[in-house]
């Protein structure tokens, strides 16, 4: 399998700032990263709510470097919560905490997404996991991108971690998720028969005034603009840095396998959007305790038996990517629950989404040098 330029990862985590007494969100983003710039240099970056810093790793060639740079990405953030007197949260949403609190981050490019979006965007204070995969060649990318859509809900399960909104219960396990789908250019993207069909939309996008570049769609995966990277941006943002690099995982895996299949000039069957859909739909509901769908087979199947097949199908380029250890986590996110599952058991044991909040926090936490 050729490795250069293929199936390198790049990881970006929005994490929520959190005052310790309120367990309120904070908007404090400028002061992070006004005190950071020598430990965070370029990997801190302001998102459209103050109280939201999103953190970017570099070009990682393996998961091992890439579990490297987000532990001490993490780390160097909380480290400088902590002496701002402020925590670190990784959670889809917050709680309890209301969007109408937060101050909006002064730049251009929020400002014209605010004039054109109003209280849509106002109110989109989510909190995601975005994974890059390096792919060279734009055109495979584009027919890696058709193939890979099958497989967004299945991990879209694994990550799922936003139960609740605005102190309530949604009885979603990601509202994350039904709370981006407001934006427009969002959820599972169309199937391109080539990268100049893909382009020509682009291009109409911008000619007619929607967007002024392709970073402003929004898919849950899309071909960068910008880099050569595949970038799936379906996930909400796990608690565990386990969790982050377990989805890395996957997310790469399953590219090389699509990648590997392309080369060997065997397809992998692509199902309409809307199909897809159906199954984003059941993820976002019920994360890893429900069913999908096989489309194949026209059943329900429950959501433990496709993380098994889904294991199973990428098990011959694990080891090529070193990446075994990475995608075996997965069973124990199966065993424990994703992070929604985890915080409704603490809600359903304490009342108080104040020790949700807590335990948010203790979570991001684990696996740090602090």
């Amino acid at each position: 399998m050729e490795k250069k330029k293929l199936f390198t990862l790049g990881i970006e985590e929005e994490f929520q700032i959190i005052d310790p007494e309120t367990r309120e969100l904070r908007s404090h983003i400028q002061q992070i990263l006004e005190d950071g710039k020598s430990t965070l240099s370029e990997n801190a970056r302001a998102e459209m709510h103050q109280s939201v810093v999103e953190m970017g790793t570099g070009i990682c060639g393996n998961i091992q470097a890439a579990r490297d740079e987000v532990t001490e990405l993490r780390t160097n953030l909380t480290r400088l919560a902590i002496k701002n007197n402020l925590e670190i949260g990784a959670s889809g949403t917050h709680p309890f905490s209301h969007w109408h609190d937060q101050k909006i981050t002064e730049h251009p490019r929020y400002k014209e997404i605010v004039t054109d979006m109003q209280q849509v965007a106002r109110a989109n204070l989510i909190f995601g996991l975005h994974v890059h995969i390096g792919v060279d060649n734009r055109e495979t990318a584009i027919h890696i991108m058709n193939a890979a859509r099958y497989f967004l809900p299945h991990i879209f399960a694994l990550s799922t971690n936003s139960p609740f909104w605005l102190g309530r219960n949604t009885g979603f396990k990601s509202y994350r998720s039904k709370v981006f789908d407001r934006f427009p250019r969002t959820g599972i993207p169309d199937h391109f028969g080539s990268v100049a069909e893909y382009d020509n939309y682009i291009n109409l996008l911008v000619k007619t005034n929607c967007i002024d570049n392709a970073k402003k769609v929004w898919w849950d995966i899309r071909v960068h603009p910008f880099y050569d990277t595949l970038e799936f941006r379906i996930c909400d943002i796990p608690m565990r840095i386990d969790e982050t690099i377990a989805l890395a995982a996957l997310c790469q895996a399953v590219v090389a396998k699509l990648y590997k299949l392309l080369k060997q000039n065997l397809g992998f069957r692509l199902y309409r959007r809307l199909l897809i859909s159906e199954n984003k739909w059941r993820a976002a509901r019920y994360g890893i305790s429900g069913k999908l769908i096989d489309f194949g087979k026209q059943e329900e199947v429950d959501y433990s038996i496709l993380a098994q097949e889904l294991i199973e199908f990428v098990d011959d380029v694990v080891d090529e990517l070193d990446s075994r250890k990475e995608i075996n986590y997965i069973n124990n996110i199966m065993e424990m629950g994703t992070g929604a599952d985890r915080q409704l058991k603490i809600w359903e044991e304490s009342g108080d989404l104040k020790k949700v909040v807590d335990y948010i926090i203790k979570e991001t936490k684990l696996g740090l040098n602090i």
